[in-house]
């Protein structure tokens, strides 16, 4: 209750701020009016205007660029704003005002913002939940990348007088990329690491996306932005000269081949090839030429529920599973959630002192079990054990960051979950201490969202305020990594 309380103090002394500074631009204006906000918008207002008032006052999230020419309020919705009136000369849009104790409305809910989170927190290249990326554009293969050199290009656009390249990697500078003019567009180079980034285009001052590049996100605010892989990879099957198409599925994209979410290759003189961003880990595949799933011959193999082979292919440095004593057995398998927890396809092998598997992952929180001739083992290497099955254990890789929960000293068990472990409900068991509980485990940069689970009901973290509605309008936490 002292939280809330606080919450609304500083909540009402935010009105009453808004209030005393009624927001006038030369044809906008953002005003409080009988306990709701609105924004009025002249049409007539030019481009240069919109944007100062657009960055003046943090409202790139309501897309209203887009609202104005095209009548889209998807974005404003989604904010919880509503359109009071459209008509030829004047766009007025509204929100009401609310305290923050009903968390199941966000429709009311004042946004907590996360302006504080810097563009390689918001737009992380590396992150978890990017398992795999290639590029799509219209009428090339991609931008040409040679020793972690990017040559980003621009085709047309020869009367504008500058051209900028912004994005991701350069925090969104407007400014500190000039590309340089060609007799077919614009050009400019970047040292680029393999992963995934976002960028665009400025033209004279008006920001566009690649209108070459067929792939293109939401950044969760309104903005969609150009997305380019610096890929790491490249896939390659040599000959099948008269095959029609060929396409690559694998453990990346959870094997899937339907028309609209396969990865084709592309036809070459010598075979087919196709160049992929992939994250750290094992990956295994198969291509699929005429609906027949085959391997890659040049390739290391793992065997299948099928009785055959998937070549697979790791990027990374293994971490070296271990299981001591069971000299007699006949066969001991590793299963984990870095494999969908199978049971087919990594055997391990037998040494002088136990059983042992190199085997390569990325940074992340994973679980795995030993079975020994069909019967689950405990661990004896002394990782954590998840206490809904003892025979689970819990590896973090490369633990990055530590998440505490105070007080519930008399709570049996406390588990996190999150969209960094998928939100499995045992695989991250808190270890108590002398004043609640913690975890220590691997982030990326970016956005996370979390709950903690105590003696099986879910809770918010109550030392967070930043949080968002979720599905079952129970809330998660929110949290922003800006750095390690």
């Amino acid at each position: 209750m002292e939280m809330m309380s606080w919450v609304n103090k500083i909540c009402l002394l935010f009105i009453f701020l808004w209030m005393q500074f009624t927001v006038v631009a030369q044809k906008g204006k953002y005003y409080l009016k009988e306990g709701d906000m609105y924004i009025s918008i002249e049409k007539k207002i030019n481009q240069k205007e919109l944007n100062d008032f657009i960055r003046q006052y943090d409202l790139k999230e309501l897309s209203l660029p887009k609202l104005l020419e095209s009548n889209n309020d998807d974005s404003l919705k989604l904010a919880g704003w509503s359109v009071a009136t459209n008509s030829k000369t004047l766009l007025l849009i509204k929100k009401t005002l609310q305290p923050l104790d009903d968390i199941s409305n966000t429709t009311y809910r004042v946004k907590v913002s996360s302006a504080s989170a810097s563009s390689s927190a918001r737009f992380p290249s590396v992150n978890n939940s990017v398992v795999y990326g290639i590029n799509h554009f219209k009428t090339k293969n991609s931008f040409i990348v040679a020793d972690s050199t990017v040559i980003f290009n621009l085709n047309d656009y020869l009367l504008a007088k500058k051209v900028v390249l912004s994005g991701s990697f350069n925090n969104w500078n407007p400014d500190s990329i000039l590309m340089q003019k060609t007799n077919t567009g614009w050009t400019t180079t970047m040292k680029l690491t393999p992963g995934k980034y976002w960028y665009k285009f400025v033209i004279d001052g008006k920001w566009i996306t690649d209108p070459d590049n067929r792939l293109t996100e939401n950044d969760g605010e309104g903005f969609i932005n150009s997305v380019f892989y610096v890929t790491n990879h490249t896939f390659f099957l040599p000959g099948y000269s008269k095959a029609k198409k060929v396409l690559l599925a694998g453990s990346f994209n959870n094997w899937d081949s339907w028309l609209f979410k396969s990865i084709p290759l592309d036809k070459t003189n010598t075979g087919w090839i196709k160049n992929v961003y992939l994250a750290e880990g094992t990956h295994t595949y198969r291509f699929i030429i005429n609906k027949k799933w085959i391997e890659d011959p040049n390739s290391q193999k793992l065997p299948n529920e099928y009785g055959e082979f998937n070549s697979y292919l790791t990027i990374g440095k293994p971490f070296y599973f271990l299981l001591k004593g069971f000299p007699n057995a006949g066969k001991v398998i590793l299963s984990g959630s870095f494999n969908h927890w199978r049971t087919d396809e990594l055997y391990m092998q037998k040494t002088d002192s136990g059983w042992h598997l190199p085997y390569v992952l990325g940074p992340g929180n994973y679980s795995y079990k030993f079975i020994v001739d069909g019967l689950t083992v405990i661990d004896s290497t002394g990782k954590q054990i998840s206490s809904k099955d003892e025979n689970i254990t819990t590896l973090i890789i490369e633990p990055n960051f530590t998440f505490n929960l105070k007080g519930y000293s008399d709570a049996k068990n406390v588990y996190l979950a999150g969209d960094f472990n998928q939100w499995d409900t045992h695989s991250l068991p808190m270890n108590k201490t002398k004043d609640g509980w913690e975890i220590r485990v691997n982030l990326s940069l970016g956005k996370h969202l979390y709950k903690f689970i105590v003696d099986g009901n879910w809770i918010l973290d109550p030392n967070n305020t930043l949080w968002e509605q979720n599905f079952n309008r129970t809330g998660n936490s929110v949290l922003w990594l800006e750095k390690f």
